[in-house]
């Protein structure tokens, strides 16, 4: 994760067609050509018999929904980081498909790759972390200019169900990068379940604080790491499935598949109200050709209770810096982290490779074995194979 800084990007009036509104029979247009871009102002509804084009970046503005239905695709232009959609503080998406109509983001290129847009970002109102007597606020990595954070921990952003999110992740610089999907202070009150983030540039998948509970969130072949936690954020994360495939040998310095951070990037070690969550059923499967610094790794005031976790390598290419990797920095020198996690000892894989620098607290049980984890079966929707 790195702090990024963007220039704000002017928010052209938008350009919505084959779609039906709420509020607004127009909102913009009802040419047949189906791009979009711009800022959303009123209700809108897309139509699932047409192929969008994400044309530049798209602003859902406060007060007003997008829905998506089931079936639909929308294909970003490979415009990299001038194309994305940001739900702002208020605004919602409603993207429900279900196992035989998924929603689909993806690339409208003729060879897409890694990169080619940047992403789906949703701004909330959910707490963060922050310094004592400060407001829970914080600018959008990718647009300054929009905030995120609050005190509504049951905010409401929407449903995301049954999507697929393909090559994202555009790079800005070195130092700054969109993920597939970014979480930026959202509350327990929005629906997030059966999402497939796949070859991405950057992070699959980022909560930046917030109470957001997630279920059934599978990434493959993410540049950097698989899921990233920091800022505060205070949910549950049930069946994680991260994968590197065999051949794949995209790398950032440090790639993880858990990388978790109690305020943001270490910014702000004694802030109050860090990152607490929980994980429920967890497989890192590694069997790319480059190493990965971590399995797991909560660091930086995180908290964390990672249970029913699996760590696989696929051959001898494919390893680790370390399996699991627990830091603390918390002013208080506690911590009550629990990890227990299986290590699949085959290509060299070390159950001893767990390093745990906390003054107290926390725990690790490690064991090896092949069994446990996440469950594969539940993504049989998105037609991924392995």
């Amino acid at each position: 994760m790195k702090k990024l800084i963007l220039s704000m990007l002017a928010i052209a009036a938008i350009t919505f067609t084959s779609c039906t509104s709420d509020d607004d029979d127009n909102n913009g247009g009802s040419n047949k050509n189906g791009q979009l871009a711009g800022a959303i102002t009123s209700n809108l509804t897309l139509d699932a018999s047409v192929e969008y084009t994400l044309t530049g970046a798209v602003f859902v503005k406060d007060g007003v929904t997008l829905t998506i239905p089931a079936g639909t695709t929308i294909k970003a232009l490979a415009g990299g980081t001038d194309v994305y959609l940001l739900v702002e503080k208020g605004g919602k998406i409603v993207a429900d498909g279900d196992a035989s109509n998924p929603i689909i983001f993806t690339s409208n290129a003729t060879s897409p790759a890694a990169g080619d847009w940047g992403g789906l970002i949703i701004n909330g109102k959910a707490p963060i972390s922050r310094p004592s007597g400060q407001s829970s606020n914080s600018a959008t990595e990718v647009n300054s200019g929009l905030f995120y954070g609050g005190d509504v921990e049951n905010d409401n952003s929407g449903i995301l169900d049954y999507v697929i999110l393909e090559y994202t992740g555009a790079r800005i610089d070195g130092d700054a990068e969109h993920n597939g999907l970014t979480l930026n202070g959202v509350g327990s009150g929005t629906t997030l379940s059966n999402i497939a983030i796949l070859y991405g540039d950057d992070d699959a998948i980022e909560f930046f604080g917030g109470s957001v509970n997630a279920s059934n969130i599978l990434a493959v072949n993410a540049k950097d790491d698989m899921f990233d936690f920091t800022q505060g954020y205070t949910g549950t994360c049930t069946n994680l499935y991260g994968i590197r495939e065999a051949g794949f040998t995209a790398v950032t310095s440090d790639p993880r598949g858990i990388e978790a951070d109690g305020n943001l990037d270490g910014n702000s070690p004694s802030d109050i109200a860090q990152s607490d969550f929980t994980v429920n059923g967890l497989t890192i499967e590694h069997s790319g050709e480059v190493e990965m610094s971590d399995a797991i790794k909560v660091r930086r005031g995180a908290t964390a209770t990672i249970t029913n976790a699996i760590v696989k390598s696929g051959n001898a290419q494919a390893v680790f810096g370390d399996i699991v990797d627990l830091q603390d920095s918390k002013s208080d020198a506690t911590d009550d982290t629990i990890i227990t996690v299986v290590i699949d000892p085959a290509n060299g894989v070390d159950v001893t490779d767990v390093k745990n620098t906390v003054s107290a607290g926390a725990t690790i049980t490690a064991t090896s074995g092949t069994t446990g984890g996440a469950d594969f079966s539940v993504f049989s929707w998105t037609g991924y194979t392995k």
